[in-house]
């Protein structure tokens, strides 16, 4: 549990601007500016919800609440609420006749209602110190942690098709995580100052402003913590946003905005505009004050995104920054030394936890043929053992996928691995729409690595594998980086040190987060910051040290307390 209790100063800035005040002018950087109360994290703890546990009983009852009902929820810009007439539902993806939220498209006026509402609670919200921003969402953790928790898990089993493991480990833990390792890394920003040589003569400070205009926040379904993050988080550094949540992540996401206002958030510092994409994104593009955008998404999207804002460059008052993440193509290289048990365990783990729908999850993998027969057997006898149904069951393994058009892309897959020469269907193949969006476990093998469903990002059940000749084990692994544009996450199975060793320079290129005898999802906020570069994005690390500074523009205070009188430097005297 977090504690707030030191004030860290710089003492001996602090010692040396009391001196100068004797004297001179003190230090026109103010003391809120240069300190935050001390405090340390450890990551959430992840709770077990065994039969009659007080977790499970608490979960249990927000399953109930808010099965039972369709929340409406409105666009909210400054704490007003807005509707229009443009309605949409959110629905169960295990059960596509049951809607749980009622909400609204804003209109391009609305989103531009939020700009000039943001930009207005920007020039308070920038004069709070930043402590005070920081005790503002470690409250809120603590109160996701506690009162909250089941809440925010229920929301996001029911809308977003989570079972009980995999809210648990998003909505509770991880949003959790985000908000206090973020304070934390603030926190830890200001600890460094420049060098002051004799503070009292010259005294050098560093300070952190929010960014120059606003931050257009475009969450995705797939993480109510990436959701929070990218529309919360920037707000510690003095930022206003602009969040457009996911369509299908609606009552979880609206959850959280409700927990912040509750918690004393002002007005105006986020607002929620649930919108249609191309036109929340084509009004924020092309507003004057844009200052960054915060996306986690589809390629497509991203890349008109970048483009909107390369053809307003010279409408801007400054440069936005983009800060983007993908998805990928994630891969598992087998080396014939691999323990299969593990590859198989981690392998189905990866694929087919929620659905192969994180970012992260396992694609492709690599198996020799000296393994294939042994590994192969173990993925059909497991993924036999899994149960698809409501996610809602605690016994369910995995669950539906978000949406039709989810349903429509994955299954189309399938029928190309049914009909394309290269491919084999190992395990499932089946799929069926009619109360749910359910697709089987999938795992196809593929004769060749150059076939699109070896290289294409489905972002569903469906793993395809590539059996190479084990003496082709080393040009394999140097062609991984050939065979997707994407590189997010990639794990090598391996017990040969010399192997892994120049595998690992090889292979430095194919993902941000690359696993050893590990699988490729799993990353956890403060130990395994994560993001990727090519296709997958932009490779800023959300929960790492670095990812606060994309949400800070520093500036570099030089204050002189001797006058200068002299133009000239003695040798000219000489």
């Amino acid at each position: 549990m977090i504690s707030a209790t030191q004030v860290l100063l710089k003492a001996d800035i602090v010692k040396a601007v009391s001196q100068i005040a004797k004297r001179a002018i003190a230090s026109v950087v103010p003391k809120t500016d240069l300190e935050v109360s001390e405090f340390q994290v450890v990551n959430e703890p992840i709770l077990g919800y065994m039969p009659g546990s007080q977790e499970r009983t608490a979960l249990e009852a927000s399953l109930a609440k808010y099965s039972g009902e369709c929340e409406d929820i409105p666009i909210v810009i400054g704490g007003k609420e807005y509707r229009t007439d443009n309605v949409q539902y959110q629905v169960m993806p295990h059960d596509h006749s049951k809607k749980i939220a009622k909400f609204y498209w804003a209109t391009p006026e609305l989103v531009h209602k939020g700009i000039t509402t943001a930009m207005a609670a920007k020039a308070d919200w920038e004069r709070v110190p930043i402590d005070e921003k920081v005790q503002m969402f470690l409250k809120v953790s603590d109160q996701m942690a506690d009162i909250y928790r089941a809440d925010l898990n229920a929301t996001t089993m029911l809308g977003q098709g989570k079972t009980i493991i995999q809210a648990e480990i998003d909505a509770a833990c991880e949003m959790i995580d985000f908000f206090r390792f973020n304070c934390f890394f603030a926190k830890e920003l200001l600890k460094y100052q420049p060098i002051s040589e004799d503070p009292a003569t010259t005294l050098n400070l560093l300070r952190y402003r929010a960014l120059e205009g606003f931050i257009a926040s475009v969450t995705p379904f797939n993480f109510t913590a990436i959701a929070g993050n990218l529309a919360y988080t920037p707000c510690v550094m003095g930022n206003v946003t602009l969040w457009k949540p996911s369509d299908t992540a609606i009552l979880s996401n609206y959850l959280i905005y409700k927990i912040f206002r509750d918690a004393g958030f002002p007005d105006g510092v986020v607002n929620f505009l649930p919108s249609d994409g191309p036109v929340f994104g084509k009004t924020v593009t092309a507003h004057q004050d844009l200052a960054a955008i915060s996306f986690t998404g589809s390629v497509p999207t991203f890349q008109w995104l970048w483009k909107a804002v390369g053809e307003n460059l010279q409408n801007y008052s400054g440069f936005p920054k983009l800060i983007g993440e993908c998805g990928g193509k994630n891969y598992h290289f087998v080396h014939p030394t691999a323990e299969v048990k593990s590859v198989v365990a981690s392998t189905i783990r990866s694929a087919f936890e929620y659905q192969g729908q994180k970012c992260s999850a396992c694609s492709r993998v690599y198996v020799p043929e000296s393994l294939w027969g042994e590994i192969k057997e173990g993925l059909i006898e497991t993924q036999k053992s899994l149960k698809v149904g409501s996610a809602t069951d605690a016994d369910t393994f995995m669950s539906a996928v978000i949406d039709r058009k989810a349903f429509d892309r994955i299954s189309g897959y399938i029928e190309h691995a049914k009909s394309s020469p290269n491919c084999t269907i190992v395990a499932g193949g089946g799929y069926d729409d009619s109360v749910g969006y359910f697709i089987e476990p999938t795992i196809v093998q593929t004769t060749t690595p150059t076939d699109r469903i070896f290289q294409e990002e489905i972002f569903g059940p469906l793993v395809t594998v590539y059996v190479y000749p084990d003496k082709d084990c080393m040009s394999t692994l140097e062609a991984v980086i050939s065979h997707s544009p994407f590189a997010l996450t990639g794990a090598l199975y391996c017990h040969d040190q010399d192997f892994a060793d120049k595998a690992a320079v090889k292979l430095r290129g194919t993902c941000g987060n690359f696993y050893v005898n590990d699988k490729s999802t799993g990353s956890v906020v403060g130990q395994q910051p994560f993001g990727g570069a090519r296709l997958s994005g932009t490779n800023d690390k959300a929960g790492g040290p670095h990812y606060m500074l994309k949400w800070a523009s520093p500036q570099a205070v030089k204050q002189t307390f001797v006058p200068l009188h002299q133009v000239g430097y003695p040798y000219m005297q000489q």
